[in-house]
C-alpha cells in the first residue's frame, strides 16, 4: 500500500495507528498538497487537515513543513534510483537495457502521485537542501548507467558519465513533455520511440573488445 493509499485509508480524525502508519500517511497527505499547490503555498493546516489530524499531531512527526517537503524527496529520489538500477539489472541485452531504462522514467512520470513533480518540477530549488537531493538523484542515475557503458564499451570513466547523463537527461526530460502532452502517444510507443533514439547513437560506441557493436 503506497503512503497516498494509507492516506486515504486512515483519513477519518481519531484513528488511533502505528507510529511508522501514521508517518507513512502524513507523508501521503503531504504529497497530495505538496502536488496540487506547489511548496510555497502548501500550508501545514491543510496537510493536517487532509490527512484527519490535529497539527500538534502532524509536528509530532515532523518540526516543520521543510521536514515533510525533504522526507518526500528521500523517499521519491531513492524510488526514481532503484527503478533505474533495476532497469538496467533486468537484462544483458543492451537494448532491452536502454528501453527498460527508458520505461523507468516514462513509469515514474505517470505514477498518479505525481511525485516526479516534486523532484524534476519543484518550486524550492532554490533552497540548498533540496537542489542537494535532485543532484543526488540525477547523478545516481546517470552513475548506474555509466557503470554499465564504461564495462561494455571500455571508454573512460568521464567519457561514460557523459554518456550516461545524457541518457538519463534525455529520458527524464521526454517523458515529462510525454505527460504534459496528455499522453498524446501511447506509452509503450513513446518509449519505442525514445529507445529507438537512443539506441542509434550508443549503439555506435562498439563492446569493449569486439569490432562490432
Amino acid at each position: 500500500m503506497t503512503a497516498i493509499e494509507q492516506t486515504e485509508a486512515a483519513r477519518p480524525r481519531g484513528t488511533r495507528l502505528p507510529r511508522r502508519a501514521r508517518r507513512n500517511q502524513l507523508l501521503g497527505a503531504a504529497q497530495e498538497v505538496f502536488v496540487a499547490q506547489g511548496y510555497h503555498a502548501a500550508a501545514m493546516d491543510d496537510i493536517a487537515e487532509r490527512a484527519g489530524v490535529s497539527k500538534p499531531v502532524l509536528y509530532q512527526h515532523f518540526p516543520g513543513k521543510l521536514d515533510l517537503y525533504l522526507a518526500l524527496l528521500d523517499q521519491h529520489c531513492e524510488s526514481l534510483i532503484q527503478s533505474v538500477r533495476s532497469a538496467l539489472a533486468s537484462t544483458t541485452d543492451n537494448k532491452q537495457r536502454v528501453r527498460a531504462t527508458m520505461d523507468a522514467y516514462f513509469a515514474y512520470v505517470e505514477d498518479d502521485g505525481g511525485a516526479f513533480r516534486l523532484v524534476f518540477e519543484s518550486d524550492l530549488t532554490n533552497e540548498p537542501a533540496v537542489r542537494e537531493r535532485v543532484d543526488k538523484v540525477t547523478n545516481e542515475c546517470a552513475e548506474a548507467i555509466c557503470d554499465v557503458i564504461a564495462e561494455d564499451t571500455g571508454l573512460s570513466r568521464a567519457e561514460s558519465m557523459l554518456l550516461a547523463s545524457g541518457l538519463g537527461g534525455l529520458a527524464q526530460v521526454v517523458a515529462r513533455s510525454w505527460l504534459h502532452s496528455d499522453r498524446s502517444v501511447p506509452r509503450d510507443q513513446a518509449v519505442q520511440l525514445l529507445t529507438s533514439l537512443a539506441w542509434r547513437g550508443i549503439a555506435g560506441f562498439p563492446l569493449h573488445g569486439t569490432e562490432h557493436h
